[in-house]
């Protein structure tokens, strides 16, 4: 029976592969009703498509008995990660992983994909339809908004995909996602787009607003692929899928894509971004006072004057209920609800004003450095200097302030804030910006060559 099985195995392959070629050759006629739309779209965009594999070489925590008896998750369940065998250094392998991008200009090579798709890669490789293989450079990339821009290496006179645009887009229509699902390279899958303005919490706790809700399958290596319309044209860039769930699928706007993309070429980074308006989260008794009916959104502490939020009329003791259509959960999550917005976007607040809900606009604009170190002398106490290179020197502290209490003084060099590191004043809007409403904060200093951690509150 069981070489019988096999038999047919064998004889399957065999026969397999020239039906796969036949299958991908062009019929010398088609029939005018088979070439739909949703062909003609596949067949505009499909040789911009690339699918992703990315290497990268780890160490794992060898078998601490020395026979192999138990894998490495077993003792991951009892020790937790990060703990290390004494004596025991591990040993190294090469992991690899799957996605998708698309080529967004053939002339310069240039790929967009996923963060999370090249992140910690060592080496990148993207495959055309037509089977030709590249290198890939990493030119840029932002975690926050999960987008990487890739360059090809000789990769020139490519097929690019043609631009869509997000902001029409109609909740019902055509949609096709195309990708490398599971290895299986430009893999088209159909459906509609479900929905726009979702807003996704990752189970690491970043937080996603304003996405595209999709039932075309997406599986896993799809990330970083298109999501097209019926007109052959990228609206957006896949991304996630809810676990357990099927046909839930998410994608970046195109529009919120090329911002980032537009940033990354040309600083190498995406600016941190702010409403000019800082707060605390909604606790149970704060939640009755305004008659809510249950603990979350945002109260607002502080308008800073003469910013966007002020202009918009938001003033102290009103309360952010979502934004962007998100429900804010508290003050973590509103900011990391803001870290996936770009400059000079609109986002939408419904807030609580003197007991009736209403909803404005407030343009969100760039965390300047001026902004950020204003915000640390003012909140902290500290006045900082570049440190070329190695993180920020203190330059004042005053005595009185959070960090003057604790004992930090001129001299001491700022290594990391909240978990951030800070290498230089370049670091410190994105940091600043993404702790000033913490009444805690931690921070790595170091002095006379040896680093500390240090707790100040406000």
């Amino acid at each position: 029976m069981k070489k019988t099985f096999l038999l047919a195995m064998i004889l399957a392959c065999l026969t397999a592969a020239p039906h796969a070629a036949m299958a991908q050759a062009a019929p010398a006629s088609v029939s005018p009703a088979r070439l739909t739309p949703t062909v003609q779209a596949v067949r505009a965009v499909a040789p911009a498509v690339v699918s992703i594999t990315t290497a990268k070489v780890v160490q794992r925590q060898a078998d601490p008995f020395g026979g192999g008896f138990f894998p490495d998750d077993f003792f991951r369940r009892f020790i937790g990660p990060g703990f290390e065998f004494p004596g025991n250094p591990g040993r190294k392998h090469t992991e690899q992983s799957l996605g998708s991008g698309v080529i967004i200009d053939g002339a310069k090579g240039l790929v967009l994909t996923n963060n999370h798709v090249i992140a910690g890669a060592e080496t990148i490789t993207a495959v055309l339809q037509d089977g030709r293989s590249f290198e890939a450079d990493l030119l840029g990339s932002d975690a926050d908004f999960d987008v990487a821009v890739l360059k090809l290496r000789g990769g020139t006179k490519l097929p690019q995909a043609v631009m869509g645009d997000s902001r029409d887009i109609l909740i019902g229509e055509p949609a096709i996602a195309i990708g490398n699902p599971y290895g299986y390279g430009h893999t088209v899958t159909t459906g509609v787009i479900s929905a726009v303005g979702r807003a996704l919490r990752a189970e690491d706790g970043a937080a996603y607003a304003d996405l595209i809700q999709t039932d075309a399958a997406i599986n896993p290596g799809n990330s970083g692929g298109p999501l097209v319309n019926i007109e052959g044209r990228v609206i957006g860039i896949n991304m996630a899928i809810r676990a357990g769930a099927e046909g839930i699928g998410f994608a970046i706007p195109v529009d919120k894509a090329r911002r980032v993309v537009a940033e990354l070429m040309d600083t190498g980074k995406v600016s941190p971004v702010w409403l000019g308006l800082f707060g605390q989260g909604v606790d149970e008794r704060t939640a009755r006072y305004f008659g809510l009916p249950e603990p979350s959104g945002l109260l607002v502490t502080e308008v800073a004057p003469g910013g966007t939020a002020q202009a918009a009329g938001i003033v102290p003791g009103d309360v952010v209920l979502s934004a962007s259509g998100a429900k804010v959960e508290d003050a973590e999550h509103f900011q990391g609800l803001l870290r996936t917005v770009t400059a000079g976007e609109e986002v939408v607040l419904e807030i609580l004003h003197d007991g009736a809900r209403r909803t404005v606009g407030v343009r969100a604009a760039p965390f300047q450095r001026e902004t950020a170190e204003a915000l640390a002398a003012a909140r902290w106490g500290i006045t900082v200097r570049d440190g070329g290179g190695k993180g920020l020197i203190l330059a004042q502290v005053v005595k009185a302030s959070p960090a003057g209490k604790i004992g930090l003084a001129p001299g001491d060099r700022l290594l990391g804030i909240g978990g951030e590191r800070v290498n230089g004043m370049d670091d410190l809007p994105r940091a600043v910006l993404r702790h000033s409403m913490h009444r805690t904060l931690i921070l790595l200093v170091e002095r006379g060559g040896r680093g500390y951690y240090a707790r100040i509150t406000r």
